[in-house]
C-alpha cells in the first residue's frame, strides 16, 4: 500500500500532470449518478429498443473501448472524457455480469466470487509493479491501464454482489441499498479517523455501484412497491442533469484537479503505515459477515415453508416451482391491457409483474433452477416487447401468451 516508486526523480518530474481527479463530494456525487444512468441506459437499449442484451453489449463495448482510447490520449485530467469513460464503463462492467447471468446462466454467487478474485490479482499485480495503489500516482500510461482494470472488475463485481444481495438472497434493493449506504459510512468515518486511505476509497468504491442500482431502483419503481414512481426517463433525465451541472462546474472551479501528483503521493506515503494489516482485518471481517450472513439468509429462505408439494386445481401435481398464480394473475392483466391498446396499464402491470418475479428469485430459483430460468428468459422478452418505444401489439399479445403458457408448464 505504501506509495513507492522505482522510478527515479528526474523521470517523475517530467510527468506531472494527474490523470485522475481528486477526491472530494463531488467525486462520489457523479459516480453514484453515473452508476444509476449507465444502468437506465443499458436498460433503454436492451428493453426499450429492444435491441437485447448482446446487442447493447456490443454498442456499449466499442463506446467504451472509443472513450478510453481518447482518455488514454489526453495528457492531463479532462473531466469531461474522464467521467464519460467512468459512465460507459459503469455500463459495461455491469452488462458484462448480466451477460454471465443471463445467456451463460452463472450463478450470482459464482460471479461474486471470481470478481473478487480478479480484482484482488488485479491489485496484487499493480502493487507488485509499482508499489502504489494510490490513485494520486495515475500519470503513467501502465499505471492508467492498471486503474481502469480496476475500475471495470470494481462494477463487475458490484452489480454481482449488489444482485445476490437484492435478488438471490431477496433482500430486495431498498434494503440492499441500506445495508450498503451502512458499509460506506463506516469505510468513510474510518476514512476520516486512521484507516488507509488507499483501501477506504478502493472498498468505497466497489460500494457505491449497488449503492447507484438501489436509488435508481427507489426513484423508478411504483408508490404500490415502496418507489417513487418518477420512472427511467424521468430519473435518467434528472440523473443526467446532474452529471452535467456537476462536470460542467468541475471544468470551470478545476476544484478536483491534483496539482501536484508526486508530492500528494508522498503524503499519502507517510500516512500508510500498518496498510497491511488494516488490509487483512478489514478482509476478514468482510468474509465472515458475508458468508455468515450467506449462510443465515439461505438457512431462512429454505425454512420459508412453499406450495411445491401441493395439488393443482386439476388435481395433478403442482408446477416444479409450486404456485405461479401471482406471475400468472400479472400476466393475464397485461395481456388485457395490451389487446385493448391501453399501453399504460400494460406497462404498469408489466412492471408489477417485474418485480413480484425479481422478488420471488431467492424462494423460486432453489426449487428448480432450469424451469425458473426459462421463465426468466420469457419474462424478458416479454418486458421487451411491452416497454418498447413503439410497441407492436400483435409481438407483444404473442410473447405474453408465450409466457402464460410457460407458467402452466414450466
Amino acid at each position: 500500500m505504501q506509495a513507492l516508486t522505482s522510478e527515479t526523480p528526474d523521470s517523475r518530474l517530467q510527468r506531472v500532470f494527474s490523470k485522475v481527479p481528486e477526491i472530494t463530494i463531488f467525486f462520489w456525487v457523479i459516480k453514484v449518478l453515473c452508476t444509476t444512468i449507465g444502468e437506465t441506459a443499458a436498460d433503454f437499449l436492451n428493453v426499450n429498443l429492444n435491441l437485447g442484451l448482446s446487442v447493447t453489449s456490443l454498442i456499449m463495448g466499442v463506446l467504451f473501448v472509443i472513450a478510453l482510447v481518447i482518455q488514454f490520449k489526453t495528457k492531463k485530467y479532462t473531466p469531461v472524457v474522464y467521467w464519460l469513460t467512468v459512465m460507459l464503463i459503469s455500463v459495461f462492467g455491469t452488462l458484462v455480469t448480466d451477460n454471465l447471468s443471463d445467456n451463460l446462466h452463472v450463478p450470482l454467487e459464482y460471479s461474486t466470487i471470481f470478481f473478487t478474485i480478479i480484482l484482488a490479482l488485479t491489485f496484487g499485480i499493480w502493487y507488485a509493479i509499482e508499489k502504489t495503489l494510490s490513485i494520486h500516482s495515475i500519470f503513467t500510461k501502465r499505471r492508467e491501464a492498471f486503474y481502469w482494470f480496476a475500475i471495470l472488475f470494481t462494477f463487475a463485481l458490484g452489480t454481482a454482489a449488489g444482485d445476490l444481495m437484492a435478488e438471490s438472497l431477496g433482500l430486495g434493493y431498498a434494503t440492499t441499498g441500506l445495508i450498503i449506504a451502512g458499509l460506506i459510512a463506516v469505510f468513510a468515518i474510518g476514512w476520516r479517523t486512521g484507516l488507509n486511505a488507499i483501501l477506504s476509497f478502493w472498498f468505497i468504491y466497489i460500494l457505491t455501484r449497488p449503492l447507484g442500482a438501489s436509488i435508481g431502483d427507489f426513484l423508478t419503481q411504483s408508490h404500490a412497491n415502496g418507489g417513487l414512481e418518477l420512472g427511467a426517463s424521468t430519473t435518467s433525465l434528472i440523473f443526467v442533469a446532474g452529471i452535467i451541472f456537476s462536470v460542467s462546474y468541475l471544468v470551470l472551479s478545476r476544484k478536483d484537479v491534483v496539482l501536484d501528483p508526486i508530492k500528494e503521493e508522498h503524503q499519502e506515503e507517510a500516512k500508510s503505515k500498518n496498510a497491511f494489516i488494516q488490509l487483512a482485518i478489514v478482509v476478514v471481517l468482510l468474509l465472515t459477515a458475508s458468508i455468515g450472513g450467506y449462510y443465515w439468509r439461505h438457512q431462512q429462505l429454505q425454512s420459508v415453508p412453499t406450495t411445491s408439494n401441493t395439488q393443482t386445481t386439476s388435481g395433478t401435481s403442482a408446477a416444479p416451482l409450486g404456485d405461479l398464480s401471482t406471475f400468472t394473475s400479472l400476466g393475464q392483466q397485461t395481456l388485457t391491457a395490451v389487446n385493448s391498446g391501453d399501453w399504460a396499464t400494460a406497462n404498469s402491470r408489466v412492471n408489477d409483474l417485474e418485480y413480484a418475479w425479481d422478488n420471488g428469485e431467492a424462494r423460486l430459483k432453489p426449487m428448480n433452477p432450469a424451469a425458473w430460468s426459462h421463465i426468466d428468459g420469457t419474462l424478458d422478452k416479454v418486458f421487451r416487447e411491452v416497454r418498447a418505444v413503439h410497441p407492436n401489439q400483435q409481438t407483444a399479445a404473442t410473447a405474453l401468451q408465450t409466457l402464460l403458457t410457460t407458467l402452466s408448464n414450466p
